[in-house]
């Protein structure tokens, strides 16, 4: 259930994915770039917290070669019951979201997004596999487009504001 799948892809920017209005969008764009990919809900416990504070990494780091993407997933007690539009509409005007928010998607099982089954299979998930647990599990990948760790819903955006430092190579 929880294991490990085969992925032959070694970089993020190796996909594409589709944007909110289902446009594809090649993830090479953001070779250069950290990337902290978070699968998003609108209606869960921890989308205050982690919202307002994506917004406050992404408008301090953004000129510094951060990027947030944002991927919708109802998978968890269907916390994001809205359209793709609707979910970026919620973070764009609520929460003055400026990065992308991408298509719904799962992020587990077998029709798993293949990004997310890309990221999953670079860092399993501790205990119980790569299974994404819940909303907001976090993935820090670095400008080369390999992923460097794996954060859980419980680990609040700003709590791992030195790793992304580190990562952009500003300490």
């Amino acid at each position: 259930m929880g294991s490990s799948q085969s992925v032959s892809q070694q970089s993020i920017h190796e996909f594409s994915v589709k944007d909110s209005r289902g446009r594809d969008v090649d993830l090479s764009i953001y070779k250069g770039k950290v990337l902290l990919v978070v699968n998003v809900a609108s209606k869960c416990g921890f989308t205050d917290v982690n919202y307002t504070q994506l917004t406050e990494l992404y408008s301090k780091y953004k000129d510094k070669g951060l990027e947030i993407l944002a991927f919708p997933c109802n998978q968890f007690l269907y916390q994001e019951p809205g359209t793709s539009l609707e979910v970026e509409t919620f973070a764009c005007t609520r929460y003055k979201a400026e990065y992308p928010v991408f298509q719904k998607i799962r992020v587990n099982g077998p029709q798993a997004e293949p990004v997310y089954k890309f990221l999953k299979a670079s860092k399993p998930g501790g205990t119980f596999g790569s299974r994404i647990k819940w909303n907001f599990t976090k993935f820090l990948v670095d400008k080369e487009g390999r992923v460097i760790k794996r954060y859980a819903t419980t680990i609040a955006p700003l709590s791992i504001e030195q790793d992304i430092q580190k990562v952009l190579g500003l300490v």
